[in-house]
């Protein structure tokens, strides 16, 4: 993913000694007159206007601001002498950059009242035009911080989880536990199929540089099939909401994230592929389970087969069902037999075994 540059805007920050707001590339407070401090954070305006000025722009691109080891002053990026007190520059450490401040507000917004006087000023305000009192709103009061531990996990939530795994572990036991139960069986049923397949016209899409070399191409239309970080044949950029950078100057970089959507064909196409076309189905209620006979077509073949057996039983009265595909097993329910069933919990037959 790469990054444009939309374009550059003026930050601002609060004076922690009176209040004050004031315009991010400014050093001291225009309501106290008191330095900016080197740990205060720059904070994006209420409405961002793109800077036009060049010299401002060079400000902005230069880097990070430094501060003084010495006397704490804020100089400028690539200064090597304090501006107040002379000291090299040399161990003069230089502001953070680089911090996501939030998405760029280019959109006019609402007059916003004085929280001294309530007289109406402009949203990108730092005094207001009445009173001169800063327009910095107070800031809300915030609950105390929990821990970690007790904001993730409460003790009811902990208590909810452990009888909801309980309950779960519980029902999957009650379901799983079967009962042994003696029955005879009472009736038998059977039914086996075959599959009768021919050849004809089956439609799939996909890609074009990946259509069977036997496949019929038809109707076909552009999607995108991926992403790149340069520009490619058939690709367009496709660039996300600019937000706003803090440059570590006073200024904010107003960036996009950007990529190529690469796009291809996407088509239908048709193959000669087998296809089921009908089944014969045979069916019985003896022990001699057959196969149906297709007679087939000079374009057709016999396809799937499918088979499934169903014992009867009956123990003490109450009638049991059980079905199997095991035709060997089957074969050996022999009507009157005696077999023990597995019976689980909700009444169904999993498993039987031949009774004494």
């Amino acid at each position: 993913m790469t990054q444009k540059t939309v374009g550059y805007v003026r930050l601002q920050w609060t004076c922690p000694n009176c209040g004050a707001k004031n315009p991010g590339p400014q050093k001291s407070c225009s309501g106290c007159g008191a330095a900016q401090p080197a740990d205060v954070e720059f904070e994006q305006a209420a409405q961002e206007e793109l800077v036009q000025d060049e010299a401002e722009i060079q400000r902005a691109r230069s880097g990070p601001d430094v501060h003084c080891a010495y006397c704490g002053a804020r100089n400028p990026a690539g200064a090597t002498v304090c501006t107040q007190c002379g000291a090299n520059l040399a161990e003069a450490a230089a502001r953070a950059a680089g911090r996501v401040l939030g998405a760029h507000r280019a959109e006019p917004m609402a007059d916003v009242a004085c929280p001294a006087c309530g007289a109406m000023n402009p949203a990108t305000a730092l005094k207001c035009s009445k009173c001169g009192a800063s327009m910095a709103q107070p800031g809300p009061i915030t609950a105390p911080a929990t821990s970690a531990a007790g904001r993730g996990c409460s003790p009811i939530a902990i208590i909810g989880g452990i009888v909801a795994i309980g309950v779960i572990a519980a029902l999957i036991f009650v379901l799983t536990r079967t009962s042994d139960v003696v029955g005879k069986v009472q009736g038998v049923s059977w039914m086996r199929s075959v599959a009768v397949e021919a050849l004809g016209p089956a439609t799939y899409q996909t890609w074009r540089d990946q259509v069977p070399r036997d496949g019929r191409i038809g109707r076909c239309e552009e999607r995108v099939r991926g992403t790149s970080q340069q520009r490619t044949a058939n690709s367009r950029e496709v660039c996300g909401t600019p937000y706003t950078k803090d440059t570590g100057s006073g200024y904010g970089e107003v960036v996009q994230d950007c990529v190529y959507e690469v796009y291809d064909e996407w088509c239908d196409y048709t193959v000669m592929e087998w296809q089921r076309v009908d089944a014969l189905v045979l069916q019985g209620a003896d022990l001699n389970p057959r196969w149906p006979e297709p007679r087939l077509a000079t374009d057709q073949r016999a396809g799937e087969r499918a088979e499934k057996y169903e014992i009867t039983f009956d123990a003490d009265g109450k009638t049991y069902t059980y079905t199997t595909r095991d035709s060997d097993l089957f074969s050996r329910c022999e009507i009157g037999s005696r077999w023990i069933l597995k019976v689980n919990q909700l009444g169904s037959v999993t498993a039987i075994e031949p009774g004494s």
